[in-house]
């Protein structure tokens, strides 16, 4: 892709927007949204028991396809709750001299940038920046929103629930780097010497969509 496609920013066209799903997963997260969506506004008796036998088909494909027995999938599902909604994921690009800020995830042993769900009650910014000190150590500030993604179509680990991440550019204030309970190192990499990716969290063409973006600040966000 040329610089100049890649300035315009509204990231339809990157060479990674291409969902590579398993359409098993496509049906079952439809069925899951439309049972959850469905329990949240009936009040008939027997339309509940229509829309709780959806989401118990739903968890037999994800079951079915997965490993997981069914009652553990339902179990996942029942704790969503009201109108489905897609999920937001929050990732911070934290930049030292042309290097990213990045933490080893204890629960897979691979790197990835700072973040994870938003949070409920607090504003994107803070969410993030909370993220970025409670897994690096580091105290951070937001200063740009990079992009908004859908994470279907950018190469990214399949997920039962449909999300949207979105990636801030983040300053660091004060700090040192710092594992956690969910962090086992913190360590800056170039963009030429990027270590295994925790490829759920962030894929490897995000972080070199990143890179490019810190060098041409004026480009707008990215989103699909």
């Amino acid at each position: 892709m040329t610089d100049g496609a890649e300035a315009t920013g509204g990231g339809a066209d990157h060479a990674d927007a291409v969902s590579e799903e398993p359409q098993w997963l496509v049906w079952a997260r439809r069925l899951q949204a439309l049972s959850q969506s469905g329990l949240h506004y009936c009040d008939d008796v027997f339309d509940r028991e229509r829309y709780e036998e959806i989401g118990r088909i739903a968890a037999q494909i994800v079951a079915g396809h997965s490993g997981a027995s069914a009652d553990r999938v339902e179990r996942f599902f029942s704790q969503e709750v009201g109108y489905a909604t897609p999920k937001t994921d929050l990732r911070a690009v934290v930049l030292r001299e042309d290097k990213v800020l990045l933490v080893r995830e204890r629960s897979d042993g691979l790197w990835s940038l700072p973040g994870g769900w938003a949070d409920v009650g607090e504003t994107a910014a803070a969410c993030i920046e909370k993220e970025v000190w409670e897994e690096a150590g580091f105290r951070a500030r937001a200063v740009k929103l990079l992009a908004l993604y859908d994470q279907r179509r950018h190469g990214a680990r399949p997920h039962p629930f449909h999300s949207f991440k979105a990636f801030f550019l983040c300053e660091i204030l004060e700090g040192a780097p710092r594992p956690s309970i969910e962090t086992s190192e913190v360590a800056f990499f170039a963009e030429d010497a990027l270590p295994a990716l925790s490829t759920g969290r962030v894929t490897e063409s995000q972080l070199k969509r990143m890179f490019a973006h810190t060098r041409n600040p004026d480009w707008p966000a990215d989103f699909d």
